[in-house]
């Protein structure tokens, strides 16, 4: 079994980037976008990943089965910026082998 999934990350200037994510770590999509910093400092998980800000709002591209919005994440997303059908906050979607090949697209600054 592989330590770590391929993920592909569009960032808010557009720039696709293919990215490795460790699945031994425990870590989700926000923490991979900062790992990387594929955003601003101080502009990605202000919350520190308890989805209570939306800041790390993502777009899922394509058709990974990824779990389904907790309660907090629909509360969220209910009173987010910028939000689409395939949005979800990057901080509840865990990296795990199951979502290897995910896409994702970073939503814009509120």
């Amino acid at each position: 079994m592989s330590v770590d999934i391929k993920i592909k990350i569009i960032d808010r200037e557009g720039l696709t980037h293919e990215v490795l994510a460790p699945i031994d770590m425990n870590l989700n999509i926000m923490e991979v976008v900062r790992m990387y910093e594929l955003a601003p400092e101080g502009t990605i998980g202000i919350c520190g990943g308890m989805a209570m800000c939306a800041s790390c709002q993502c777009y899922v591209l394509n058709s990974i089965a990824i779990p389904e919005k907790g309660d907090d994440e629909e509360a969220m997303l209910s009173e987010a910026f910028n939000v689409k059908p395939n949005s979800r906050l990057g901080c509840q979607i865990h990296i795990t082998d199951e979502i290897e090949g995910l896409e994702i697209e970073l939503a814009p600054e509120a």
